[in-house]
């Protein structure tokens, strides 16, 4: 059965999945949404359109992600799925023990320690350079003439800038923060909704990573200013590990949920901790979606599912098992087991041998595709590079400082990443792309729209509508509060540790776009927890 067969459309919804032929974008910025769907109408695919739709997010949503962050995107053209890994890794000279020689015992959040190379300017150049239709700096235009012209802030962006900026305030008291006070808060406030906000910093790197193909980020002008701070500042990221970079071409990996394939990229990304909490999942029948045994066995999936991969997975070259093995039925068959009727404390099994934004868009070429960028925690390290308005990730914090661990931090590796964009296939069909950003609820988000979507047969609008739940740790748990309380108290009753969470934008914010194999139509949904939109036409 087609997923769009499948489907319920309940005209009580208070709202409704949009529908197109000729293409879509889907993300949590209508500016950034329209700039997309500006470019399928010059004659761009829908890879021009997500790349452009990124750009863009780096200026209309700061608070999320930005041109010194990392991207992963899965990429359906011509009858085949292509995975692209765009993060970077750690400065060639950093280890355990020079952090340590600086003072720290753990990993810190901000300042130089957590910075790793950035990824994000060379994915959308091999994107477009591999399947691109248009000009590149074409595609950049519009987030260049956003960056330069100003745009209204959005509400939900301008809380999330405020409560960015508390933080930083309270906590980036070196003089090497200036730049980023003075890039986002240069009057000593963050635009309140409506406010205009620009940066024409930020407009003329734009215009070098267009102009050289991301070639000045990463071996040219851009990249002497990055390492030139680096090193005033005593950072260990160097040129030589921004020329050193590259974007992975992958091979997605999947698992097949009840008659349709859910891809995602392979580990250094926690994608492989939604196949598994899938591959358990399976082993149960599912009758009803609002029930408390259901959303027990969901949640105890998810908890086995990340005691695995907080276990094993890293950069690929130092993972002790395959995903293969983590994704084998008979393991997760093994782990099904363990799931009882009460809350339980998860921890990592052993196979047998063998801050983030999220975008979907569509053409009517039959081209898709699932992207996601990220600075994480907010706006990342708390750097920016002095005249360039670039805004360093802190992707080394998920590193682990335990040299026995799988994902110790070493030089030159790429660490444990939470941004994972998904997708779905039926046989040798696209059904689309999907996504919920937001840290470790990424994989949780993952679990709940695939199975609001297959096994409870709710739309793209609904899937993401419907009421979540995010696991922490032990048996810690947060609902939403739409939560139905009479389930909460079911849970709580199984020992589940459940919290309502009153601020809806820790339940992550997604997109959906499926396309109907026979005649070509789209249904959209985004995410109503923050300002999303689909422009289509």
């Amino acid at each position: 059965m087609k997923i769009l067969d499948h489907l319920n459309y309940p005209y009580a919804s208070p709202r409704l999945s949009t529908f197109a032929k000729n293409g879509m974008v889907a993300t949590s910025q209508p500016l950034a949404s329209q700039a997309g769907l500006d470019i399928l109408r010059k004659g761009g695919n829908a890879i021009d359109a997500a790349i452009a739709t990124a750009a863009c997010l780096t200026v209309v949503e700061p608070t999320s992600n930005g041109i010194g962050g990392d991207a992963f995107a899965l990429v359906w053209t011509k009858g085949k799925l292509h995975g692209l890994n765009g993060s970077g890794r750690s400065p060639k000279s950093i280890s355990i023990e020079a952090v340590k020689e600086k003072g720290h015992e753990e990993l810190p959040k901000y300042g130089w320690i957590p910075v790793t190379v950035p990824g994000v300017p060379a994915a959308w150049a091999d994107l477009s350079r591999e399947f691109g239709k248009l000009p590149f700096r074409d595609v950049l235009q519009p987030a260049i003439d956003y960056a330069r012209e100003g745009f209204p802030v959005s509400p939900t962006l301008s809380r999330f800038w405020k409560k960015g900026f508390n933080t930083f305030k309270e906590h980036l008291t070196d003089d090497m923060f200036t730049e980023w006070f003075k890039t986002f808060a240069p009057d000593g406030n963050v635009p309140k909704p409506g406010d205009i906000w620009s940066s024409e910093d930020h407009a003329r790197t734009l215009e070098k990573i267009a102009e050289s193909h991301s070639e000045s980020f990463y071996r040219g002008e851009l990249a002497e200013q990055i390492a030139s701070f680096s090193e005033q500042n005593d950072g260990f990221l160097s040129a030589d590990d921004l020329a050193a970079h590259q974007s992975e071409w992958v091979e997605p990996i999947s698992v097949n949920y009840r008659g349709y394939d859910i891809w995602e990229i392979p580990p250094n990304g926690q994608g492989l901790v939604a196949l598994q909490a899938l591959n358990i999942l399976k082993e149960f029948n599912f009758t009803e979606k609002d029930c408390v045994d259901t959303y027990h066995k969901q949640i105890e999936a998810i908890k086995l599912a990340f005691a695995d991969g907080q276990a094993h997975i890293t950069d690929s070259g130092h993972m002790r098992y395959t995903t293969d093995e983590l994704l084998g039925q008979d393991y997760a068959k093994s782990r099904k087991q363990l799931i009882s009727e009460t809350a339980g404390l998860p921890e990592a099994g052993e196979p047998s041998q063998g801050g983030t934004v999220y975008l979907a868009a569509a053409d009517n070429e039959g081209n898709m595709v699932s992207f996601i960028q990220s600075n994480y925690m907010g706006f990342g390290s708390g750097l920016v590079v002095p005249g360039t308005g670039i805004a360093l990730q802190n992707r080394g914090h998920n590193f682990s400082m335990n040299p026995e661990h799988v994902n110790a931090l070493a030089g030159g590796k790429r660490s444990y990443h939470t941004i994972i964009p998904g997708f779905m296939t039926q046989g040798d069909q696209p059904v689309g792309p999907f996504g919920v950003m937001g840290g470790f609820m990424q994989p949780q988000g993952h679990v709940q729209v695939v199975m609001n979507t297959v096994d409870f047969g709710l739309t793209p609008q609904a899937a993401l509508d419907a009421p979540r739940w995010q696991w922490f740790k032990d048996r810690k748990l947060e609902v939403e509060n739409r939560f139905p309380h009479n389930l909460a108290q079911g849970l709580a009753e199984k020992e589940h540790d459940v919290t309502i969470q009153l601020e809806p934008n820790g339940f992550g914010r997604g997109q959906i776009i499926w396309r109907d194999p026979d005649t070509g139509v789209l249904v959209g949904g985004t995410e109503t927890r923050t300002d999303g939109g689909v422009s289509c036409w």
